[in-house]
């Protein structure tokens, strides 16, 4: 159950997240029209929506995972996974 759980909730966090992502643009990424919070620490490498204390714009993360670097994520949806943090992390 929680296997489907974790994927469910990875499936709709990826399809609200995708539009936003594929941007690469220079800059932070549009602040997004629904209720949203930051999450840091789950982005992949290059995956951030805004700056980290070692890049300044979006796309700059440089590893998985960077307890600085953050995605905007649906309210309330952060807390949902596993290694994520309403605040930043060090790295």
């Amino acid at each position: 159950m929680k296997v489907n759980r974790i994927v469910v909730t990875s499936a709709v966090l990826a399809a609200l997240s995708a539009p936003l992502l594929a941007s690469g643009q220079d800059g932070p990424a549009p602040m997004p029209k629904f209720d949203h919070e930051k999450c840091y620490g789950i982005t992949k490498a290059g995956k951030n929506d805004c700056q980290t204390a070692n890049s300044s714009c979006a796309g700059t993360s440089k590893r998985d995972s960077q307890g600085d670097a953050w995605i905007y994520m649906p309210a309330g949806a952060c807390a949902k996974v596993v290694g994520a943090s309403l605040q930043p992390k060090r790295s």
